[in-house]
């Protein structure tokens, strides 16, 4: 399977799309987004196929990515199938094409599961620009959540969430029934609905809604939207001192969200999903861009509410240029810039940006370095405002904060991802390569490291020819998820190889091998099960040292589970003699090795996981699977039940 295909593998809709936007190649999931056979979109433009009111944001999105070479986020809507609209979060990254090495823009939906209120945000900032108050129904929950929006309405809302017995009792009795039928049909789109509310301080008010099915995310929740209009008359010193309760109630809310997803944020590209979603909201921004530091030169994304020449002028830059983005990074000092005249008198070397003749005319932009007390910068965001506009010194402080919090988030994040790839690095280096054209036998292993510790383990194989002709086979686990537990798991796999190499049978392997473990004192111990298979006759003879039982699959689609005479683990009992047995591996048959990570785990006894992994190799033999597919089937099948222990399969099927 070639890279391509494996961006389009996930469940989620994605397409790869020719820097003209025209459609490559997508999976079902993305046909079904654009409500058409794949076929049938494979050569169109992918805007024309959104909908009409978002084709302009679903059109811009792509652009954006293919002429900047940056990552842009956009939420775009289109039809469900139960009739409800989903809001969905789209990503546009370029990506190479491995084939033709072409330069594609790959467009896929992110999950926002964790994170739904970042679906609503579009919602909730058109309600708010149209004057309008918004909420959110959870029928599951019966509760309403008040979303923001027009400021008369604040009094309704004295909490954010509410029973929606709270909010039914406030409305007069004559127009109840038709509130709640409103919110019981809840059709895709409702017409407007007039009732009368009291108010605590302000009396009745007259107001409308206009209710909407929405489901927030692909495969996610339904909610049902309630779009309010007053229609009463207010004092307009009223509305303002609600509009400010209203907007100062949200910002907390909005703070509190962004806080704790930058805490949360694992991976760099969520960590830009948080900020490119919600830091214009939670500031009032017009734009955000999104720099961070890569060998020493800036990688930029934006939430495509910064203009494209923009971001590709500053996309690539050196930290030493003469810029307030460059500086604000080198320096960790923030920056805002109210006009044209400021910049040049302070950068008059870096006087060449494509938005320079705008600044001041139609924005302001304010910088903030992400950074930790006493670390330099790891980057920085930048955000324009309308022009006017100058933050205050709480403002300042708050984004200074919740800078803090991403420069921590991103170095936690590079610090994992430089741990996992030196643990990764040093877990390929140790695992031997399989002898390849054995006559009459197919060897394959598989090998994935686990979630926990430093994501290397002490699970190994090994196999190769003896001098006999016979085919050696080893499996094991050292004990521990650590450097320790990766340097024994060599040490056994390396004093293995070169007894065996004087010795004729697997159990004095096993026997020479515990006594130097033991006269090691080693402060670990292992399991182990070695085989020796004669190609030829298909004789099999093996030794278990503690460890779990192998597996005997056949063509037919049976299995068995073969208990190897043995002894303890190695490194613990000294002078343990261990027994070996014999048996034959007929044509067409395999054995199956494992590691007690594929065969146990959370929910799993040994027994119900040696079932089943006997179960897989089987079905594929039978299907005529190649030793290869047999230990992918197996060991995907170990993954996928969320195993945190490190995992071995190593397969031998008899041709």
């Amino acid at each position: 399977m070639d890279a391509s295909d494996e961006l389009l593998r996930a469940a989620d809709p994605a397409a790869l799309l020719a820097l003209d936007g025209v459609i490559r190649s997508l999976n079902a999931a993305m046909a079904t987004v654009l409500g058409r056979p794949a076929e049938q979109c494979l050569g169109r433009d992918f805007g024309e196929l959104w909908p009409e009111s978002q084709r302009t944001s679903a059109e811009s999105l792509v652009v954006h990515a293919a002429r900047t070479k940056t990552v842009a986020m956009r939420v775009l809507e289109f039809p469900g199938r139960g009739g409800a609209p989903v809001a969905c979060l789209i990503e546009a990254r370029p990506v190479r094409d491995p084939a033709g090495d072409e330069q594609l823009v790959w467009v896929h939906a992110l999950d926002a599961r964790n994170d739904l209120a970042s679906l609503v945000i579009p919602f909730r900032l058109a309600t708010t620009a149209a004057d309008l108050g918004l909420w959110m129904y959870s029928p599951d929950e019966n509760q309403l959540e008040w979303l923001g929006g027009l400021p008369a309405l604040v009094a309704l809302y004295p909490d954010l969430t509410v029973p929606l017995s709270s909010l039914i009792s406030a409305v007069h009795l004559d127009d109840r029934e038709a509130l709640q039928r409103l919110l019981r049909s809840a059709p895709a789109q409702s017409p407007w609905v007039r009732y009368r509310c009291l108010t605590q301080h302000d009396g009745w008010h007259q107001l409308a809604a206009q209710t909407r099915r929405i489901q927030l995310g692909y495969g996610g929740p339904e909610r049902i939207f309630g779009v309010v209009r007053d229609d009463t008359k207010l004092e307009k010193s009223r509305q303002k001192a609600q509009a400010a309760l209203a907007a100062e109630r949200q910002r907390a809310k909005e703070i509190a969200d962004f806080s704790s997803a930058l805490i949360a944020a694992a991976t760099v590209q969520e960590l830009q999903q948080v900020v490119l979603t919600r830091l214009a909201a939670t500031f009032g921004a017009t734009g955000v861009l999104f720099a961070i530091v890569d060998d020493g030169r800036l990688r930029v994304s934006t939430d495509a509410g910064i203009s494209m020449r923009e971001a590709q002028a500053l996309h690539g830059m050196s930290l030493d240029h003469p810029s307030p983005l460059p500086e604000a990074i080198r320096t960790g000092k923030p920056q805002f810039v109210p006009d044209q005249e400021d910049y040049i008198r302070r950068w008059p070397h870096g006087a060449s940006l494509p938005w320079l003749a705008r600044l001041g005319s139609d924005y302001t932009v304010s910088i903030t370095p992400l950074s930790e007390s006493g670390n330099l910068a790891l980057g920085a965001w930048e955000m324009t405002y309308r022009s006017g506009y100058r933050p205050s010194l709480d403002e300042r402080t708050l984004m200074g904060t919740l800078a803090d919090l991403a420069g921590q988030a991103l170095r936690r994040i590079r610090l994992q991802q430089a741990r996992v790839e030196l643990a990764t690095a040093l877990q390929e280096a140790m695992l031997p390569r399989l002898p390849e054209h054995l006559a009459g036998l197919e060897v394959a292993a598989r090998y994935r490291p686990s979630r926990d510790g430093l994501d290397i383990g002490g699970d190994w194989y090994d196999a190769f020819v003896m001098p006999d002709g016979a085919i050696a086979l080893e499996i094991g686990d050292a004990q521990g998820h650590d450097v320790d537990a990766a340097a024994l798991m060599g040490q056994v796999r390396l004093s293995m190889r070169a007894i065996a190499a004087q010795e004729p049978d697997p159990a004095t392997v096993l026997t020479r091998t515990n006594e130097l473990l033991v006269t090691m004192e080693a402060a670990r111990f292992a399991s182990c099960t070695m085989l020796h298979i004669d190609p030829g006759d298909g004789q099999v003879t093996g030794a278990s040292a503690g460890h779990v039982p192998v597996l005997c699959a056949r063509k037919d689609g049976s299995h068995s589970i073969r208990e190897l005479p043995g002894g303890p683990v190695l490194g613990v009992v000294a002078d343990t003699e261990y027994r070996e047995g014999t048996f034959t591996l007929d044509e067409g048959s395999a054995l199956v090795l494992v590691t007690d990570g594929v065969v146990e785990g959370p929910g799993l006894t040994l027994e119900a996981g040696l079932e089943r992994a006997g179960t897989l190799a089987g079905a594929a033999l039978h299907d005529g699977l190649s030793a290869e597919e047999t230990a992918n089937r197996v060991l995907d099948a170990a993954v996928a039940v969320d195993h945190l222990d490190d995992v071995a399969v190593l397969v031998i099927r008899r041709t």
